[in-house]
Parts: C-alpha cells; sequence; structure tokens
C-alpha cells in the first residue's frame, strides 16, 4: 500500500515538530509513509483566498500518484479510530493507495476539496495545521497497532 501525506509548510513550532516527527516515525512501522511538504505560500498582505489558491496548486502537484485521495477538512465526515483502522486495512488489503492533504493557515481549496475523493473531518473544529497534521500521523499510527492487534504504546 502506498500512504502519502501532502502537507503545507513545516511546524513552526519545535514541540509540534517533535511530536510529529515522532508519530510519522511509528507510522511508518506500519505503513510505507511518503511525507512530502509544499512550501507555504502568502504574506501578511496577501488575501487568504489567494494563499488557499496557491497552497492548494502546490498540494496537488504532490499527489501524483494513483488511489483515494483524501482531503483533511472540518466539513468531511468524521470516523472513528477503529473505522479508520478498518477503512485503511481494506485499502491496504485491495493493493490500493492513498494521499492525505493537510491544508495551510488558511485551509484548503476548493479545487483540492474537489479532486479529493473523499472529505475526512479530523475533528469538528478548525485546527491548527500543525496540528491536524499531529492528529492525523497519531491515528495513522493508531490505525497500524489495531490492525496488528498490538497494544498502543503511548
Amino acid at each position: 500500500m502506498e500512504l502519502t501525506l501532502a502537507v503545507v509548510g513545516r511546524a513552526h513550532e519545535a514541540t509540534f515538530g517533535a511530536a510529529i516527527a515522532e508519530y510519522e516515525r511509528r507510522a511508518a512501522r506500519y505503513w510505507p509513509l511518503v511525507v512530502r511538504e509544499v512550501k507555504e505560500a502568502g504574506g501578511r498582505s496577501t488575501a487568504p483566498a489567494v494563499t488557499r489558491r496557491q497552497e492548494g496548486e502546490r498540494l496537488l502537484e504532490a499527489c501524483i500518484g494513483r488511489g483515494e485521495l483524501v482531503a483533511c477538512d472540518e466539513r468531511g465526515s468524521s470516523m472513528t479510530s477503529t473505522d479508520f483502522a478498518a477503512w485503511l486495512g481494506r485499502l491496504r488489503d485491495a493493493g490500493g493507495a492513498v494521499t492525505f492533504v493537510v491544508g495551510g493557515a488558511f485551509g484548503l481549496d476548493e479545487a483540492v476539496r474537489s479532486r479529493a475523493t473523499r472529505l475526512l473531518a479530523i475533528a469538528p473544529w478548525t485546527l491548527p495545521h500543525e496540528m491536524a497534521r499531529l492528529v492525523l500521523t497519531e491515528q495513522l499510527y493508531r490505525a497500524g497497532t489495531l490492525l496488528r492487534n498490538e497494544p498502543y504504546h503511548k
């Protein structure tokens, strides 16, 4: 199974960066994980819509591949950890591929959402993109432990 994360930027805070790196390392034990970070767009004087569009173009360029394109967006559907693991397990067993897309500070452009095969709500709230990436990578790790019936290690 091919599993890719296409994300905007790197973690600006060291605490988030360390936690993201740790969970990406843990998740990679269960999934062949590729992370594609795209450059943040815009600046203080750039309109949010322009920033979203520029980042959306970069994210879509990073999503070269096959399979599911999952846009992480609070307007998407939610899954329990168990359901998420089962869904990933079915994709894995079918030899599928999945790319998860996490937008930047202003969210995802409509072009990304419209290309997605699934919209996934990581939480019902709007999260900073660094936190969304952290939660997603933690859930990828958790899904791997669930599918192998292993204890979850903190």
